[in-house]
């Protein structure tokens, strides 16, 4: 049973825009219809009565500050932000939700035995796509369990609340969400990201993150008078992947073990390229990970002649724990507000990233919350109503003053 139907309502109407973002756009935003849900949101903020609201249309980022209404935590301002793009990796377009009440676990789409994790949601109403588009739980859950958060305080004005900073960016898929983020217009000094995923959960461990561009030159000749000429860069290309520890692959490992991802591999005799991306919970360990890519491009320069391999790295962001740890009563707020929802809350370390990972180094510190949704990044993305309705029950128990 639904119980907060305006949380429900908001989400099934965020997800019908299209947000996809796209890592080959070069334009801020990647996409320009992410503004379509900025702009909703932006007209939403100030309908219920926000009395600060911030849209930067240049770069597409929300922001709104609700001040508090208990003197003794006037200075104790606490932010909650999401992302407003969805992955690119499944389309976006036309998303049709649907809503299976009180799910048995005979779906079409979404079977236990493909996806074990639903057999702990037997009994409880999810929401799904038909199959054709993902679902943009990830981050549309957020953006509607803050903004039904918003609401609540606004229409009930007599419960003592913090300061409330909030914020809706773009381009989190593509690891370019907070490149314009403005830290002194957030106006709170911490937050959390609503950008999870199972119910209890408090993500502060990220991986540490680099991409890698290896670009290839080889030599064309006539393979008839090839022999001890040619260079083939496509076959250096394939020698090079080959170099990488075989079983350090992102469908090899789990927990904190890290990977080397080829993400795209083309090429000819003359030149090839391969482009990774390399990650690591630990710093010691991902710094090894990067001089091994360096040692390989070393050896292959000194059998085929110098500048055939070239290698380009780029750290992306930083294992955020480093920035989360020194201040544990943030932790700790999230903690007791889990616990008074009847859940004992947990931690584990995130396999990715989020906005949070390069904001903490910004200077806001910046840990990740739960939002009630599964199967990011596919067709087969669900949310449990029941779940999203404790998320975000424990951003409003975090907000209350006291």
């Amino acid at each position: 049973m639904i119980k907060n139907k305006e949380l429900i309502e908001r989400f099934l109407r965020y997800v019908k825009i299209d947000t996809k973002s796209d890592e080959d756009s070069g334009c801020v935003p990647s996409t320009a219809k992410q503004h379509d849900l900025a702009r909703l949101l932006d007209k939403e903020l100030r309908e219920m009565g926000m009395p600060e609201v911030i849209y930067d249309t240049e770069h597409c980022v929300i922001y709104a500050y609700l001040p508090g209404n208990d003197p003794a935590s006037e200075n104790d301002a606490i932010g909650f932000i999401s992302h407003m793009d969805t992955s690119p990796a499944v389309s976006g377009e036309n998303v049709r939700p649907r809503i299976l009440e009180n799910y048995d676990g005979r779906d079409s789409l979404l079977d236990p035995k493909d996806f074990p994790v639903l057999a702990k949601h037997i009994g409880e109403d999810l929401i799904a796509t038909d199959g054709t588009t993902l679902l943009g739980a990830d981050d549309k859950a957020g953006v509607a369990e803050i903004m039904t958060m918003l609401s609540y305080f606004l229409s009930h004005p007599c419960v003592p609340r913090r300061p409330i900073a909030v914020a809706f960016t773009p381009d989190e898929e593509i690891g370019h969400g907070v490149d314009h983020f403005d830290v002194t217009k957030f106006r709170a000094p911490f937050a959390y990201t609503a950008d999870g995923g199972a119910f209890g959960a408090i993500e502060y461990e990220t991986f540490n993150a680099a991409a890698a561009e290896v670009a290839i030159r080889g030599r064309s000749v006539h393979p008839g008078s090839a022999k001890g000429l040619m260079i083939n860069a496509a076959i250096v290309a394939t020698e090079f992947n080959a170099l990488l520890p075989d079983m350090e692959r992102p469908e090899h490992t789990e927990g904190r073990e890290g990977f080397y991802m080829l993400m795209d591999i083309g090429g000819e005799c003359e030149t090839a390229h391969l482009s990774y991306i390399v990650r690591d919970h630990d710093r010691d360990l991902f710094e090894a990970r990067k001089a091994k890519m360096e040692e390989i491009t070393r050896k292959l320069n000194e059998k085929y002649g110098e500048g055939t391999v070239s290698l380009t790295l780029t750290d992306q962001y930083y294992n955020m724990a480093s920035v989360v740890l020194q201040y544990p009563a943030l932790l700790r707020r999230a903690e007791e507000a889990i616990r008074s929802l009847g859940t004992e809350p947990y931690s584990e370390p995130v396999r990715g990233g989020t906005d949070g990972s390069r904001l903490s180094f910004m200077g806001l510190p910046c840990p990740n919350l739960a939002t009630g949704g599964y199967n990011y990044h596919s067709r087969y993305e669900f949310a449990s109503i029941q779940e999203m309705e404790k998320c975000c029950e424990t951003l409003i128990r975090i907000a209350k003053a006291g």
